[in-house]
């Protein structure tokens, strides 16, 4: 029997960083599009239900301009900037499945602020998830530019500053233990991360899918910039 999933797609009215970004045009296409283009795809592999978690009528206008279509309205307590990622997304499986009177087996959340994954990239993480009946979650990252056992300091209550994690025998950076960023192009869950009370994408049983080739969120607008700039000049090695 095939696995149930739901693929959830968030998008807020409001951001402050960036007005607007979620329907900001990206090289001459709104951001949200590329994520529903890559929720389409793996949804007509997997036979998987899309759902659109937002506030805002005119996301929800645009969203349906490339294919996605919702009634769902987030609520009003989940629409603010203290509005934690993972009840948005329990919010959502809530609503689609007494919707469509099914529980699911996964959830797939696509951040839209970071849209630079490809297939291979769901179908592998997917596949390591459903291989590891133990793992709850598994979530994109990338190599770490910095690492906290060899070049990253805290500041201490005394105004000095001290290593992140200090083992006192770590003296390259090559000798230090792999550490990643993690870039939140997406997440997958097991439908029991969310029944059983998780309130962070990391818990005691999480996987780290490593992506092989550049990802990077849009937090600021430079980094807007450098992404339209890099998709207008074919710059990027692999499509998304």
């Amino acid at each position: 029997m095939s696995n149930k999933i739901l693929i959830s797609i968030c998008a807020r009215g409001g951001s402050k960083g960036i007005p607007g970004k979620n329907i900001k045009s990206l090289n001459d296409k709104p951001l949200i599009s590329y994520t529903i283009k890559a929720a389409r795809e793996f949804a007509l592999k997997h036979d998987a239900d899309l759902g659109l978690s937002t506030d805002s009528e005119i996301i929800k206008n645009v969203a349906a301009g490339y294919g996605l279509h919702t009634n769902y309205i987030r609520p009003a307590e989940l629409a603010i900037d203290a509005a934690g990622k993972v009840d948005v997304i329990r919010s959502l499986v809530d609503y689609q499945e007494e919707l469509l009177n099914k529980v699911y087996d996964f959830i797939l959340d696509l951040d839209i602020t970071s849209p630079l994954r490809t297939q291979e990239d769901l179908e592998k993480a997917f596949s390591e998830l459903v291989s590891n009946s133990e793992a709850i979650n598994i979530f994109s990252v990338n190599p770490a530019t910095r690492n906290p056992y060899f070049n990253m300091v805290e500041e201490g209550s005394n105004g000095y500053v001290k290593l992140v994690k200090d083992s006192g025998k770590i003296k390259s950076r090559q000798a230090s233990p792999k550490v990643y960023d993690m870039n939140a192009s997406f997440y997958f869950f097991r439908r029991r991360f969310f029944s059983e009370g998780y309130e962070t994408s990391i818990t005691e049983k999480s996987l780290a899918y490593v992506m092989n080739h550049l990802c990077f969120d849009l937090d600021e607008p430079h980094d807007f910039i450098i992404m339209d700039l890099m998709m207008r000049h074919n710059l990027f090695d692999f499509k998304f």
